[in-house]
């Protein structure tokens, strides 16, 4: 729905700020990309600290009241405003400040943090550590939210600014902060800025993020590894055992054969299928960049449904026996793996992981044991309510700046905030991100394209006018 004549008139008087004062916002940017803010490292505290008190004072010069709030490790920013505006939705934005390390500092092109716009076949860049994940990104939200009250003189509704300095480290003291500090961060809705575009000119919505559960373990046998001469074809083998256990993880068909597993395990709505389908989501080349060419996985399923919406079971570590140069004519006394399950909709980590210890249980012969050595631990996916008008109202504003229909998508991978916020603090999030696949995140030579940082501020506002 295309905004009325006033409210059109309002959004283009901030978009004209914020093209008019890019030079300015891009500075801006710069100064908090030169501040190394590594949180994995004890040597750049200091560092961490400096950037969330650039952040403060930065929010507290366009009248948010904006502190630094003190954890056990790197502070949190925590800043309001608009709680004058009566009606309208309180928003909670949520991005980090924190980067990760630089190394192998010799495969950077220039220092990581003296950033700067290089010129590239495609187009103006930032480049810089932090300058798509998350500095910025988030310096998107801050600009529009700086436009909009050098215009209009006040934010467009109730916002709530939460910045975290531990994103890139495990975010230890992230849920203890958020329990703590529940009733002043509760909002109607959150908005993360720490994802990308669909595609290069697509701008996305992820609606949709898969849950995580893991576990290791190892399968015992004989008490010592024994000689394959004179021991081999009549002693155990859990290499043997557990190779042939794993095999049996998924059916002909590719699904998991864990019984229950698929408990809690939704259809994908017609509607959100249709929207998924107008992609074009070209799936040979997404395997042809690594190589491959044919989609392994649930036969019936479309590949962009198996990467968002189904849940997986991986074998990523099998180990055991002599691994060095040569042979070593062993039966090895025990043998190792690392199993993970991505999750969808309802599933649960506990029940999930539960279901796959006694499956594998049950299948092992006479002398062989295992012995699992982690606790069950896990994240479940998060579903959000795109029923929420405020969902196709963003959605509409985004497609109004790119000039291309914005998509609601899914993510393959997990985004744990997005889970916090609503097991902690009750409430959907909206992941709007304008990073690009190219942009080298945790890699040497990180770059955010201008374009991106421009037409990201542009969509805050315009977002923000649609929603706040």
């Amino acid at each position: 729905m295309a905004p009325q004549p006033e409210a059109a008139a309002r959004i283009d008087a901030v978009l004209a700020r914020i093209d008019a004062d890019l030079p300015e916002a891009l500075e801006r940017l710069l100064a908090l990309l030169r501040i190394p803010s590594i949180s994995t490292d004890p040597a750049f505290a200091a560092d961490c600290t400096r950037a969330a008190g650039h952040l403060v004072e930065d929010l507290a010069a366009l009248g948010f009241r904006a502190e630094l709030r003190p954890t056990p490790g790197h502070p949190m920013v925590v800043a309001h405003a608009g709680e004058e505006e009566a009606g309208g939705r309180h928003i909670l934005f949520y991005g980090h400040y924190d980067v990760q390390p630089v190394d192998p500092l010799n495969l950077w092109n220039r220092d990581p943090f003296d950033p700067a716009v290089e010129e590239t076949a495609k187009g103006r860049v930032i480049r810089g550590r932090g300058a798509s994940d998350d500095k910025g990104q988030l310096m998107t939200f801050v600009e529009a939210c700086r436009a909009w009250k050098a215009v209009h003189g006040r934010l467009p509704g109730r916002i709530t600014i939460f910045l975290e300095g531990e994103e890139e480290s495990g975010s230890p003291s992230l849920i203890p902060f958020m329990r703590e500090n529940a009733a002043e961060l509760s909002a109607d809705i959150a908005l993360i800025c720490d994802t990308g575009l669909y595609d290069d000119e697509t701008p996305a919505i992820t609606t949709m993020l898969r849950g995580l559960a893991k576990t290791e373990f190892t399968v015992h046998a004989a008490n010592r590894d024994l000689h394959s001469g004179m021991y081999g074809g009549v002693a155990r083998n859990p290499l043997t055992v557990l190779a042939r256990i794993l095999g049996n993880l998924h059916d002909e068909n590719g699904r998991v054969t864990v019984p229950g597993f698929y408990d809690g395990v939704d259809e994908l709505p017609d509607a959100l299928r249709a929207q998924w389908q107008a992609l074009a989501f070209d799936h040979a080349k997404f395997l042809g960049d690594v190589g491959l060419s044919i989609p392994a996985g649930e036969v019936d399923r479309t590949p962009l449904e198996m990467i968002w919406s189904r849940p997986t079971a991986e074998v990523n570590g099998l180990w055991g026996g002599y691994n060095g140069a040569g042979f070593k004519t062993v039966l090895p006394a025990e043998a190792h793996a690392k199993v993970s399950f991505r999750l969808v909709w309802r599933q649960e980590p506990e029940k999930v992981v539960s279901a796959f210890r006694a499956w594998l249980e049950a299948q092992l012969p006479g002398d062989v044991t295992v012995e699992w050595h982690d606790e069950i631990t896990g994240s479940p996916a998060s579903v959000m309510e795109i029923g929420d008008p405020a969902f196709e109202a963003a959605r509409a504003a985004l497609t109004q700046e790119w000039g291309k229909p914005a998509a609601f998508i899914g993510s393959g991978g997990s985004i744990p905030i997005a889970g916090y916020f609503k097991t902690i603090l009750g409430m959907d999030s909206m992941l709007i991100g304008f990073a690009r696949d190219d942009d080298g995140i945790h890699s040497p030579n990180e770059k955010y394209d201008l374009e991106c940082f421009h037409r990201g501020i542009r969509s805050w506002a315009r977002v923000l006018a649609a929603i706040a």
